[in-house]
């Protein structure tokens, strides 16, 4: 019986909101003029005519909806918590999101290119705020030389190292003089900076240059954990006015990014009563985060989210942004299956990079085609690629360590070998399966799209005739006739008649690293290359020499990804970057690794035309006729050469609900929320 009367209350129920909506919907009556037509008789003859009458029409009032409910608040679920929110402190990505919120700017990287925020314009050369002017330099004087290294002058007896600069105009190495004392002319870069007016941090204090000068000084402060390239060839950094800076470099350095070099403020009102040693610790304290973005933080409860308002004092405040009153980070962890049920249930409305929704790809795919979730697949500009242990350490035992012919050069310091090696890696297929088709086989160390990618340079199909020509032009034989098993040595100079061509294939354990590696293996066995695939944490994997097999130098072939953007990556394969012991003679420029066991290019890789190329490159200025030509002609080297195999490009990956907008993705830029302020989803998309 109560079961009966509830079916029928609910029945009734119904019935009422029913008769109230198609009561709203009683049409209207109303005259309206109209055309008609009509038969009339005349002469005799039937004929139709138009007319125009007035008549009542009834017509349908359609029943008033509610408006949509804007929605106040963004959930941004992130897969790692930030170690820090020091700028200085750390470089997590999942720190750069937070600091889209509290910063903005001062410089965008979008497209391949930078774009100022807060300032005025990017200073340049064509428009005389930056200039360079001519100033004279004698011994004793702190200068950036011929190599891009800050020297000071000096001469005469007790002086052994010969010092090597450019004079006022010289350009390239070719018009080098070496310094012998007395005085000369050099050049020198001159920057100013704008900013925009009106700007203050978030608890309204005007925010004026003396805050960047502020910051040009703690990061120069030796207990601030930042890199300080640019500083130690900086000669002054000034504020002349409350919107005005002015970065002066040393004599001899040119900085192809110069525009760049405008130091983002922190609150010196703030920050001031503690030492740069304390700010490391002290700045995570919840009053020191003041900004001036788009959102103020109002409490970072570790492990589980950072919660944000909107900024009252946002300098774009007058045009309706941020559109959100609160913004959530919540940190959900790296589960792909649970982040992607998040965005399904609503309990996050963006699931973001760090969350690594890579190995769900496809089902993000089959999500978007139903219309119930939203990725966005973007090329970025993270580059993996397997590197040749080209000059092996002392240590080393693999196949890398056959010495050819005992000047320390492995099997792999024979160009046709590297050639042969990528032309048997499917890397398409890598791209097609584990990719999805989302991503693009690379032949250089910068993506197509990039300005000055180099379309001369050497690409390297998957050919497994061509490559097994060149194997045999080298002495790996397929003795056997079965092309499915490894080739061996005959006549291959410094290795011993018979050695199987197999070495090892390390990467890290990352799913994905693994499924491209299996890939690869499996295209390699075709050419009668056999390889052992090892997998390592990533922390073992990336150690320093000489404790990491990598960066050791006793890998044989080792996968993993650099990280590329505006100014292409040539310095990634200088000679001196080659890592080894403090104490020891790097053989190629018969002095000692000049970066210790810190260098970057393991592979041991050495071309003198490619180190002048790329140095020449780098000592240039955008807009020169060298700074292009030198990019280009490096990146020709290196396609060649191959000291490594470029493999794809990672993808950037992040995922919202179906309904968000202005979520833009792009390339160059770090963090997918680079625009924070303009993000929206429902109602919020109209305004």
């Amino acid at each position: 019986m109560k079961k009966t009367i509830l079916v029928l209350a609910l029945l009734l129920m119904a019935a009422m909101a029913f008769s109230a909506c198609t009561s709203s919907a009683t049409p209207e009556t109303r005259t309206e003029t109209v055309v008609e037509t009509v038969v009339v008789e005349k002469a005799g003859e039937t004929v139709v005519e138009t007319v125009v009458v007035e008549k009542e029409v009834e017509v349908p009032v359609e029943p008033e909806m509610p408006e949509e409910p804007m929605p106040d608040t963004l959930v941004i679920c992130q897969g790692q918590q930030p170690e820090t929110l020091y700028q200085y402190g750390g470089s997590m990505l999942a720190s750069s999101h937070v600091y889209e919120a509290i910063y903005d700017g001062p410089f965008d990287a979008n497209s391949f290119g930078y774009q100022p925020v807060i300032m005025e314009k990017l200073p340049s050369l064509a428009d005389g705020d930056a200039v360079i002017q001519t100033v004279t330099v004698g011994e004793g004087d702190t200068v950036v030389d011929d190599t891009g290294e800050v020297v000071v002058l000096a001469a005469g007896e007790g002086v052994t190292v010969t010092q090597t600069i450019r004079p006022a105009g010289c350009a390239s190495s070719d018009c080098a003089i070496v310094y012998e004392g007395g005085e000369l002319e050099m050049d020198q870069m001159v920057v100013t900076f704008k900013l925009l007016e009106g700007l203050t941090w978030s608890d309204g204090t005007p925010l004026t240059t003396a805050d960047s000068v502020y910051s040009f000084n703690l990061q120069a402060d030796p207990d601030t954990p930042s890199g300080k390239y640019t500083i130690d060839r900086t000669a002054s950094y000034e504020a002349t006015d409350d919107l005005t800076s002015v970065w002066t470099g040393l004599p001899g350095y040119k900085d192809s990014t110069y525009f760049l070099n405008f130091f983002g403020p922190n609150p010196e009102h703030v920050w001031g009563q503690y030492t740069a040693a304390e700010l490391v610790e002290a700045v995570d304290a919840d009053a020191l985060y003041t900004g001036w973005g788009a959102y103020i933080i109002d409490e970072w409860v570790k492990g589980d989210h950072i919660s944000m308002h909107k900024n009252p004092n946002y300098w774009r405040a007058d045009e309706g942004l941020p559109k959100f009153e609160n913004v959530i980070y919540r940190f959900v962890g790296e589960n792909s299956n649970a982040n992607i049920a998040a965005i399904l249930s609503g309990e996050c409305d963006i699931v973001d990079q760090t969350s690594h929704l890579d190995d769900q790809s496809e089902l993000l795919l089959e999500l978007q085609a139903a219309g119930q979730v939203n990725p966005t697949f973007v090329i970025g500009t993270t580059w993996e690629h397997a590197d040749f242990n080209i000059y092996p350490a002392d240590d080393a035992t693999g196949f890398a360590s056959w010495d050819t012919d005992g000047d320390g050069i492995g099997p792999f310091g024979d160009i046709r070998l590297r050639q042969a090696v990528a032309m048997c890696m499917d890397r398409q297929a890598v791209v097609d399966t584990v990719m999805f088709g989302q991503s693009i086989v690379l032949d250089t160390y910068i993506p197509p799209e990039h300005p000055l990618f180099a379309d001369t340079v050497k690409h390297w199909p998957f050919d497994v005739e061509a490559a097994g020509a060149l194997l045999d032009e080298i002495g790996w034989l397929d003795d056997d006739g079965d092309a499915t098993t490894p080739r061996v040595a005959s006549g291959v100079t410094g290795v011993p008649d018979g050695t199987l061509l197999e070495f090892s294939y390390g990467t890290t354990s990352a799913t994905q690293r693994q499924q491209a590696t299996q890939v690869m293996a499996e295209s390699m066995a075709l050419c009668g290359i056999k390889v052992n695939l090892e997998y390592y944490p990533a922390s073992e994997w990336f150690a320093d020499g000489p404790d990491g097999d990598l960066f050791g130098r006793r890998t044989d072939l080792g996968q993993f990804a650099w990280l590329t953007g505006v100014e292409p990556s040539c310095d990634l394969y200088l000679t001196e970057a080659i890592p080894g012991p403090e104490d020891a003679i790097n053989q190629f420029t018969g002095e000692t690794f000049a970066y210790g066991w810190g260098g970057w290019n393991q592979t041991g890789y050495s071309n003198p035309e490619y180190d002048q190329v790329c140095n020449a490159a780098l000592q240039s200025l955008p807009g020169e006729d060298s700074y292009t030509e030198n990019h280009i002609r490096a990146q020709e080297i290196f396609g060649e050469e191959l000291p490594v195999v470029p493999l794809y490009l990672r993808l950037k990956l992040a995922a919202t609900r179906p309904d968000m907008c202005d979520f833009i993705m792009d390339p160059t830029a770090n963090s997918e929320f680079w625009n924070i302020e303009n993000f929206g989803y429902g109602a919020l998309c109209n305004e």
